[in-house]
């Protein structure tokens, strides 16, 4: 039972009492698994584009661009913490007296290791030191031990560099020369490099901590004039919030409301898929969605920018071939050829599945099916080769009305315990990288509300613990897994050379992360 505090608590969150009983009732009954029919794989529901296509397509979006808005929205509120877990291990528990080695060897820490060999490889090392010297300490005086606990709290802590505590977007990434790039830069540059829209607009948003908010305007801030001077471009910069309407109640193990001391209710963010409130808010043509850490320094960009192209062509000619089938459609400018025709493009250019159900319906009811399908929301998906690397892969999956379409999957949405499922899962091999270039503006250019095509039966349960008590957690359907579910998709396989995250600190020790200039001063 609610009491009046409760009520007021959900008021100032924006989150109303059935909307509270559904989430509740969710953890309940738990959500349905996905029912996978077969992994999306080349040639078949994977499109794969040769050179001539690719340059085609690339030529396309280059010539087509300028009459378009465009925007780049960069999921960026992640902390940077979640990179430097050994590293707070390391902090907690090493000490003058330690064994370096020893230490690794008993704590299973090998990455500890390459972190201290390759020290200076990482583009913010020359900063650490002088925030070191700055802070009256000369390292050579130190024994060894000395110094890698004088690293490591410099690194992380409010005296030094502060990277605990800092979002991921704003840390040093890349080196160049005498200077380096965030994560935030890179998107700056990558933008002026393909998200050009008219007037030579590059619209980038960023979805941030509130916390934080100062810190990102600061970096953007000092960045913005140099790199609109470099690249003749001019930049809109906006930031927005996860919403506290779109957190999820936290339970105990009995699917009660987790409560604080305090007696107030626990409500947790409720992961990505609760974004697609704030990309539902960009009303641009074409919108490009990429994460924050996935960028390269300039000498690897080239094959991002070109493939980001090429994206970005298809999307502009499907798209014209939707408001052409659409028009007729309306305007009933349609035959039994003309049907045939738009089933032979949902088939062989969009991977539409038309159900059974659809072949039994006269003509007008076809036509009235396809338009339906044709007001969606559309995005082009790239999908590199799996090579090991974590992320959710492309599925054809078959929905509770019988209805099979393309799908991002994640790991949490198969029951792995279904030996069928287990097959298709080991059987497929791409997965997909977050590389996404859509459209949600119908075809008047009038934005479509996307929150209508979430699939609200693929949020995920996990367990997690506050002060010591165990609690049950609830995420929104991802956002481009079950919040993205009901759009015209279209996959197309990109280079593995395109997804560069960054999840660990040593990460940035890959090549794909060391600039020219950061591997010729280590030389």
């Amino acid at each position: 039972m609610l009491d009046n505090k409760d009520k007021l608590q959900l008021d100032s969150l924006g989150i109303s009492e059935s909307e509270l009983d559904a989430q509740i009732n969710n953890f309940k009954e738990g959500f349905p698994f996905v029912k996978l029919v077969k992994p999306a794989t080349s040639g078949d529901s994977i499109l794969v584009l040769d050179k001539k296509k690719q340059k085609y397509y690339e030529n396309y979006y280059n010539t087509n661009i300028s009459n378009f808005t465009v925007s780049k929205f960069v999921p960026a509120s992640g902390a940077a913490s979640r990179m430097f877990k050994d590293l707070f291990t390391f902090k907690e528990n090493f000490t003058e007296q330690s064994d370096f080695n020893k230490f690794v060897e008993e704590n299973s820490l090998q990455s500890l290791d390459k972190f201290f060999t390759y020290i200076d490889k990482f583009a913010f090392y020359k900063s650490l030191l002088k925030r070191i010297k700055a802070g009256g300490i000369n390292l050579s005086e130190l024994s060894e031990q000395q110094q890698k606990i004088t690293l490591v709290e410099f690194l992380l802590e409010e005296k030094g560099l502060n990277y605990a505590n800092k979002p991921k977007g704003l840390l040093a990434f890349h080196f160049y020369f005498s200077r380096y790039r965030t994560a935030v830069s890179e998107h700056l540059v990558e933008g002026a490099r393909y998200a050009v829209g008219a007037n030579r607009e590059v619209k980038i948003h960023f979805t941030i901590s509130k916390e934080h908010k100062q810190w990102f305007e600061e970096m953007v801030d000092s960045k913005v004039k140099k790199y609109e001077s470099e690249f003749n471009v001019r930049y809109t910069i906006t930031y927005s919030y996860q919403l506290e309407s779109t957190n999820t109640v936290a339970v105990t193990p009995d699917n009660k409301p987790f409560r604080l001391d305090n007696g107030k209710i626990l409500f947790r963010p409720a992961g990505h898929g609760a974004l697609i409130e704030n990309l539902n808010n960009i009303k641009d043509d074409i919108v490009f969605i990429k994460n924050i850490d996935n960028v390269v320094p300039d000498n690897l960009k080239a094959t991002t920018i070109k493939y980001k192209r090429i994206l970005g062509g298809l999307l502009i000619q499907i798209g014209e071939s939707i408001r052409n089938h659409y028009s007729r459609i309306i305007t009933k400018d349609y035959t039994v050829d003309t049907i045939n025709y738009i089933e032979k493009v949902f088939k062989e250019n969009l991977f539409i599945i038309l159900p059974e159900k659809y072949y039994k319906l006269d003509l007008e009811g076809k036509a009235m099916y396809i338009k339906d399908i044709l007001v969606k929301p559309v995005r082009v998906c790239g999908m590199v080769k799996n090579e090991g690397e974590p992320g959710g892969g492309p599925f054809i999956v078959e929905n509770d009305k019988g209805e099979q379409s393309l799908q991002i999957v994640e790991g949490a949405q198969i029951d792995m315990n279904n030996a069928e499922q287990r097959e298709i899962v080991n059987s497929a091999t791409h997965f997909n990288p977050v590389d996404i270039v859509c459209n949600f503006t119908d075809w008047t250019g009038k934005s479509l509300d996307i929150k209508n095509n979430i699939d609200a039966n693929t949020g995920f349960i996990s367990e997690k613990s506050k002060d010591g008590r165990v609690l049950k957690a609830q995420e929104r359907p991802g956002l481009w897994n079950g919040a993205m579910s009901d759009w015209i998709t279209i996959f197309v396989e990109v280079p593995i050379i395109t997804f560069n995250p960054v999840k660990s600190v040593n990460d940035l020790l890959r090549p794909e992360h060391q600039s020219v200039a950061a591997l010729n001063r280590l030389q």
